[in-house]
């Protein structure tokens, strides 16, 4: 008997899981929601031919088409999120709609050269030189040349609203992982799609985009605080399972992060570079050690470290956070 490829999550409310090409993520969840207005599809993958042709045959699953595909929309600009959902709206003329901040790392691909172009004088400033050195050379894998990118057809602003006839979908803003993220509600459906934004088993990264904000972290944590002042609804993430509370691991990425903060304070007492603190600390939830990372993942923790810093000096010295500034 063959598998199927959607899962029933409520009325209407479909998860559609994709691989990706990536080593450490295996898999992200689209989501389908029927409507009256036709079908919506959110965060529907990295391009690649087997993404697409899950997709043809998850919504004939559904009894569709890709032809009936009339809204795409996408949590965040990145490739697992974006890529797929540009390739369908460039052969199927769908409409695709983005967080307006996402044109900021967009527009990045024209004017800053490589993979991690920001990321690379970050670390320099982290004081992890002979880590950017490296990291300045790596090229773009295989499965990172020629995709298709390009501008949304609507950028989305907080408070925006989808009316499909018999569904309605809200869209709120929630900068930090990416500056123009994005999570989407049905409230009758009692389902929230939070990208990655809130992750069930890992904590997102912070500001990891091709153009950053100065303060992410400062807006990733005022992001969860403003997801708890929503309405509670079931967790769809983009990646992982699902859970009952999307309010219960906002609070625990909150504490999480209250926690991270208290131990990089205190190892910066006597003046350890952001570099040298994330050597002293432990990483994943299998407590392993920075070296023991692959050059990647060390970046992300590295710049998380720096990131944590970056907001305790704000907090002492007062000022506001915005996500307008790089």
């Amino acid at each position: 008997m063959t598998q199927p490829l959607t899962e029933k999550i409520t009325d209407g409310v479909h998860r559609i899981p994709l691989a990706l090409p990536l080593d450490d993520l295996k898999v992200i969840n689209a989501y389908a929601f029927e409507s009256a207005d036709g079908l919506v599809l959110i965060d529907p993958g990295w391009a690649t031919s087997e993404t697409e042709r899950t997709l043809t045959h998850a919504v004939s699953e559904l009894g569709y088409t890709p032809r009936d595909i009339t809204t795409i929309i996408a949590t965040h600009a990145h490739w697992d999120h974006y890529t797929q959902a540009v390739g369908l709206r460039d052969d199927y003329g769908c409409r695709l709609h983005l967080g307006a901040g996402e044109r900021y790392s967009l527009d990045a691909f024209a004017t800053l050269t490589g993979p991690y172009p920001r990321q690379v004088e970050l670390l320099r400033a982290a004081g992890a030189r002979d880590l950017a050195d490296y990291i300045d050379t790596l090229p773009y894998q295989e499965h990172e040349i020629g995709l298709p990118l390009g501008h949304p057809d609507v950028w989305m602003h907080d408070g925006d609203i989808f009316d499909l006839g018999d569904r309605t979908l809200t869209v709120h803003e929630v900068p930090g992982h990416t500056r123009g993220h994005m999570i989407i509600a049905d409230e009758t459906a009692g389902v929230m799609v939070t990208g990655d934004h809130i992750l069930p088993r890992i904590t997102p990264s912070i500001g990891f985009e091709r153009e950053p904000e100065a303060m992410p972290l400062g807006s990733f944590l005022s992001s969860l605080r403003a997801t708890l002042e929503l309405p509670d609804a079931r967790m769809l993430p983009a990646h992982g399972p699902m859970a009952d509370s999307v309010h219960d691991r906002a609070r625990e990425l909150l504490a999480h992060h209250d926690e991270r903060l208290t131990e990089i304070r205190k190892l910066a007492e006597d003046g350890r570079s952001p570099h040298e603190i994330a050597q002293a600390l432990p990483w994943t939830r299998y407590a392993r050690r920075l070296d023991d990372l692959n050059p990647v993942h060390r970046m992300v923790a590295i710049l998380e470290v720096a990131t944590h810093l970056d907001y305790d000096r704000s907090v002492q010295t007062g000022p506001s956070h915005t996500n307008t500034g790089s």
